[in-house]
């Protein structure tokens, strides 16, 4: 069902960055043309080269991608893709999305894509469950973008509770249904 789409994932500055190598892997095995966009907190946590090394094309985090005028285009991005994913996202992220907040690449892109977006939100139990993040994320559904529930768990913080970025095995099944869904 993923073979020859073109997807954006986006990854932010979450711990559950290390996920999406793993995710990235599956999307690529399953025939999917990948383009990663990075935020800079993301880079934190996961290495571009880790990135490129599974996607095979470089990772899209800056603006500009060298000194000598090189840019990469949020527009040409939005449109040539079928798909965005973002996974992790962060409550920083989601906040930036619902405002408008466009200051960094990814952000910029999301503003620009013309495909479906699919969210996967990853953070602390109590930043979920936050009244400001689940507004947020009810007013990205209003928005039209497909929320990918978090687990429960153990978190990073040691504490239990529902904030863990859902497995990639299972996100990689939401966009296959979401696909075997619109063919039908």
């Amino acid at each position: 069902m993923l073979k020859g789409k073109k997807i954006i994932l986006g990854i932010t500055g979450s711990i559950a960055a290390y996920k999406a190598a793993y995710l990235l892997r599956l999307l690529v095995k399953e025939g999917a043309e990948v383009q990663v966009v990075i935020t800079p907190a993301g880079k934190e946590f996961i290495t571009p080269v880790t990135l490129s090394a599974l996607s095979g094309k470089p990772v899209v985090s800056e603006f500009f991608a060298a000194n000598d005028g090189t840019w990469h285009s949020h527009v040409d991005l939005g449109l040539w893709a079928d798909i965005m994913l973002i996974a992790p996202i962060t409550a920083a992220t989601l906040g930036k999305m619902v405002t408008g907040i466009a200051d960094n690449m990814l952000v910029t892109t999301y503003m620009s894509v013309k495909c479906p977006v699919f969210i996967a939100p990853a953070m602390d139990l109590d930043m979920f469950a936050h009244p400001s993040t689940q507004r947020n994320l009810e007013t990205l559904k209003s928005y039209g973008n497909h929320i990918i529930e978090p687990g429960s768990g153990v978190l990073a913080s040691g504490l239990h509770g529902k904030g863990r970025m859902e497995e990639p095995e299972q996100i990689v099944e939401v966009l296959k249904d979401y696909f075997s869904e619109k063919k039908n």
